[in-house]
C-alpha cells in the first residue's frame, strides 16, 4: 500500500517497523467499514511477516480515532428478508459487531508482533478500544481518551468492557464507562492506560525510538511474552505455568535465543534477526 494523500489507510515499512496510519482527518479518523476491515487484514498479515518486527499504529490530523464512521454503516440490515419481516431483527447488531470491530481488536491482540499506539489526538469510542488493544501507548499532551458510548445511549463495543477493567480495575472502569467523561492524557497515564505522555512535537521522535528498540529485539521472544501476558489475567496458576514452560521450549529453539546466549558468552551485544 503506497503512502499517498488520497488513501484512507497508509502503510510504510522501514528498518523492521511497519507504520500504519489512519488517514481520514476530515472524519476525525472514524473508521468506515472498509477501512476497519482493511486494518484488520493488515494486522493479520503483518503477524507472519518476517520483515516486520514491530508495528506502529498512528493517525493524521487532530484526532487519533473517534470510532466508527456512522455515516457509512453496514451489516445491520439484510437485503433478502421474508415479506413482512422488519428491516432489522434480533441478531443483526450482534452479528455486525462480532464480524467487524471485534475482529479488528482481536487482530491487534493476537498479532505476534508488538504494537505501539502513537496517539496524537482524541481516542474515543472504538478508537479508545484500539488504544487498549495495543501493547504500548504513547500519547501527546492535550490528547484525550473517551469511552463515549454512554453519551449516545449505547454500550461500549470492540471489547471495551473486557479490556478496560483489566487495565484500570473494575470500579474505575465503571466510573469511566458510566459517565463517559474525557480523560486527559495525563490522567490516562496515571491510570495505566498510557505508558508515557510527551509534548506533541516530540511524539514522532519518541515513537520512533521505541519502535527501533523493539525492531532490534528478539521478535519471537517478545511475541511470546505478549501472548503470555495477555493470557495471564484469565489463567489459573497451573495453566499459566504450563504455558510458560511450553513457551520456553518454543523460544529456546529460535536462532535469536542461540545468538543471545552466544553473545553473552562472548561478552558482546547481541544481533537479533527476528527468527
Amino acid at each position: 500500500m503506497q503512502e499517498t494523500a488520497d488513501r484512507e489507510l497508509l502503510v510504510e515499512r522501514r528498518e523492521g517497523v511497519s507504520w500504519v496510519t489512519i488517514n481520514r482527518p476530515e472524519a476525525g479518523n472514524a473508521l468506515s467499514p472498509d477501512v476497519r476491515d482493511d486494518l484488520t487484514a493488515f494486522f493479520r498479515s503483518v503477524s507472519a511477516d518476517l520483515h516486520t518486527r514491530v508495528v506502529v499504529l498512528g493517525a493524521n490530523g487532530k484526532s487519533f480515532c473517534t470510532g466508527a464512521d456512522l455515516r457509512r454503516r453496514k451489516g445491520l440490515e439484510t437485503e433478502d428478508r421474508p415479506a413482512g419481516a422488519p428491516p432489522k431483527s434480533m441478531g443483526d447488531a450482534a452479528r455486525a459487531v462480532s464480524s467487524g470491530w471485534q475482529q479488528l481488536v482481536m487482530a491487534i491482540l493476537d498479532c505476534e508482533k508488538p504494537v505501539i499506539a502513537s496517539v496524537q489526538g482524541t481516542a474515543a469510542g472504538g478508537g479508545a478500544q484500539l488504544v487498549l488493544a495495543c501493547d504500548l501507548v504513547l500519547m501527546a499532551e492535550g490528547a484525550r481518551f473517551i469511552e463515549v458510548f454512554v453519551r449516545r445511549g449505547i454500550i461500549p463495543d470492540a471489547g471495551g468492557a473486557y479490556l478496560l477493567p483489566r487495565v484500570v480495575g473494575l470500579h474505575k472502569a465503571k466510573e469511566i464507562m458510566f459517565f463517559g467523561d474525557d480523560l486527559p492524557a495525563e490522567e490516562a497515564a496515571r491510570l495505566g492506560i498510557v505508558n508515557r505522555v510527551v509534548p506533541p512535537g516530540e511524539l514522532p521522535k519518541v515513537t520512533e525510538e521505541w519502535a527501533l528498540r523493539l525492531a532490534a529485539a528478539p521478535t519471537k521472544a517478545v511475541g511470546m511474552i505478549k501472548a503470555l501476558l495477555n493470557r495471564s489475567l484469565e489463567s489459573d496458576r497451573t495453566t499459566a505455568l504450563r504455558d510458560e514452560a511450553w513457551a520456553q521450549e518454543a523460544v529456546n529453539g529460535t536462532a535469536d535465543a542461540s545468538e543471545g546466549m552466544r553473545s553473552f558468552a562472548e561478552r558482546r551485544d547481541p544481533e537479533f534477526h527476528g527468527w
